[in-house]
């Protein structure tokens, strides 16, 4: 079985490296595809994975190919390898605002088909993926792929129309956090503490409450009233927050990204 990557970007080489430090796949099984020889020939020192210049020789070995590059370069690579593709291959596409009907159009109507959203903490290995397969793609080939992608985070199947809300709540969101904890550490550095510690204790604390929410099973809101001790420094900073319209705009934020993706 060949699995091949048609770019090798972060998120590919997110996969690629989740994928081998699970021992599912083997370096040999895996095929990419850049656009220079400098790029193929780091990938090959860095990753010890083939890798190439030329998208036919990987789209035509493929059992699983993964179209990994930008939104924009994707009409032009269908152009390139529609119908020279492997037969029976399984297409997974990992490019935001790409809908199936879409894939399908420039690809093949006949072809299997799945989109995926990853985010940039697959890079840490703590990566969450949405999962969309066409009706096409067998119980077994979607199961595989899922097993590939919860090799660095989680992973879950859900229906097309919320793949682009899940590009905005957890593939944009990474940006809104690290924003929040840039935020978190200014706050605590105009009160004297070194910017380094700070970024630290902010950071950590993000990671703990998040780890809260997914461990516990407990609403967001009673972990929230949790801290909140009446008469205490935590409901006074949350008074703040609300003041200030914190959920308003982060439910802008998110809405923003999704109406930004139905249009790419």
């Amino acid at each position: 079985m060949k699995y091949g990557f048609i770019g090798c970007g972060n998120m590919a080489a997110a996969i690629i490296n989740g994928a081998l430090a699970k021992g599912i796949l083997a370096k040999e099984d895996i095929l990419a595809s850049v656009k220079t020889e400098s790029s193929a020939k780091r990938i090959q020192e860095t990753m010890g994975i083939a890798c190439t210049t030329d998208n036919l020789s990987v789209a035509s070995q493929a059992d699983y190919l993964f179209l990994a590059v930008k939104p924009q370069f994707c009409e032009e690579v269908a152009l390139e390898v529609r119908g020279k593709r492997k037969k029976g291959q399984v297409l997974v596409s990992i490019a935001a605002g790409k809908t199936l009907a879409w894939l399908k159009e420039k690809f093949g109507e006949n072809e299997k088909i799945i989109r995926t959203m990853p985010n940039t903490p697959a890079l840490v290995g703590e990566g969450i993926t949405g999962v969309c397969p066409d009706d096409l793609v067998s119980r077994e080939e979607t199961d595989l792929v899922l097993e590939l992608l919860n090799s660095f985070g989680k992973a879950a199947v859900v229906t097309e129309p919320i793949l682009d809300i899940v590009g905005a709540v957890s593939g944009s969101s990474p940006a809104f956090v690290f924003m929040f904890i840039e935020a978190l550490a200014d706050g605590a550095v105009a009160e004297g503490m070194p910017r380094a510690q700070a970024y630290t204790f902010a950071a950590q604390s993000v990671l703990g409450s998040a780890k809260m929410v997914l461990e516990t099973g407990l609403h967001p809101g009673a972990l929230k009233d949790m801290v909140c001790s009446p008469g205490g420094t935590t409901i006074e900073g949350v008074n703040v927050l609300e003041k200030e319209g914190m959920r308003s705009a982060v439910m802008d934020a998110v809405r923003a990204c999704i109406a930004k993706t139905k249009k790419l």
